[in-house]
């Protein structure tokens, strides 16, 4: 398994989302970290909107910071 580097389309896309809603460009980006090599998320547990919560809680400090290097682009 590969790790996940984000290219420039993403990030545009990332920065987009990031300024209507930051906690949603979050999960996006925790989402493109989980999938596989064919963009596939898959959860092994009964309800995985509170497993994506406890590893977005896990993952971000603030869900609603920042979170791509090099800094928001205004």
């Amino acid at each position: 398994m590969s790790a996940f580097t984000p290219g420039r389309k993403f990030k545009r896309h990332y920065n987009r989302i990031f300024r209507k809603d930051p906690a949603a460009a979050n999960a996006l980006l925790l989402l493109a970290e989980l999938a596989d090599e064919h963009g596939e998320v898959r959860f092994d547990v009964p309800d995985p909107a509170s497993e994506i919560a406890r590893l977005m809680a896990a993952r971000f400090r603030d869900p609603r910071a920042y979170s791509l290097p090099g800094g928001p682009k205004r």
